[in-house]
């Protein structure tokens, strides 16, 4: 297995990454914000990608997202297929694409939304912390972005407040990988489930 900063030679896996990604969007029944090839083929001639390779068979990809004229940054799109999963391989992918932001965009504060609880536990041992969505971008174009997952009515409603999404944030000027401490699954779990009683409540009201 090959985990490499992708390039104009991967474009031809464009296809199977959007398939990937929208597959498991249904899978999961969670948000997940469609992708078209050409934007996937666009952050690889610009080496803001990363994907993971067996021989010459796709097996993950995760790319990089700039806003606020480079004042943060997201690890985007983080997918694995199929046939590769529970084998570690997107914890790998995900700290070759951080390490790659980190080097790339030092002074960049880098963050992440989603309901994945893979995903959030991930960033923590990144040294992301849970955040509000005020202490994200507030570029509008990130925030259209969403319009192609199932939940962007809750984001409209609340004023792009709050989602079922959870927002984190690595700020490289609080040195968040020392100060953080190991959070448990759980306790994501249990943030997950506060936030889906709170809009389901609201919706039958």
């Amino acid at each position: 297995m090959e985990i490499v900063i992708a390039n104009t030679t991967h474009i031809k896996y464009a296809e199977i990454i959007c398939e990937t990604i929208a597959e498991a969007a249904l899978v999961r029944g969670t948000g997940i914000a469609k992708r078209q090839p050409e934007y996937i083929a666009t952050k690889m001639e610009n080496g803001n990608a990363v994907i993971a390779l067996d021989g010459d068979k796709f097996a993950g990809f995760c790319y990089i997202e700039k806003w606020g004229h480079g004042k943060f940054v997201a690890n985007s799109g983080l997918i694995v297929h199929p046939d590769y999963r529970n084998i570690g391989l997107a914890k790998n992918i995900k700290e070759v694409i951080f390490k790659h932001s980190r080097t790339k965009f030092p002074d960049a504060k880098v963050f992440s939304i989603t309901t994945g609880l893979a995903v959030m536990k991930l960033n923590s041992d990144l040294g992301y912390k849970p955040v509000t969505f005020s202490e994200l971008t507030d570029d509008p174009t990130f925030w259209d972005g969403c319009q192609t997952c199932r939940n962007y009515d809750i984001l409209t409603r609340t004023n792009r407040k709050m989602c079922l999404c959870t927002g984190m944030l690595y700020d490289p000027n609080n040195n968040n990988k020392l100060a953080s401490k190991e959070v448990k699954e759980s306790v994501f779990k249990k943030l997950k489930n506060m936030k889906q009683n709170l809009f389901l409540k609201n919706e039958k009201k």
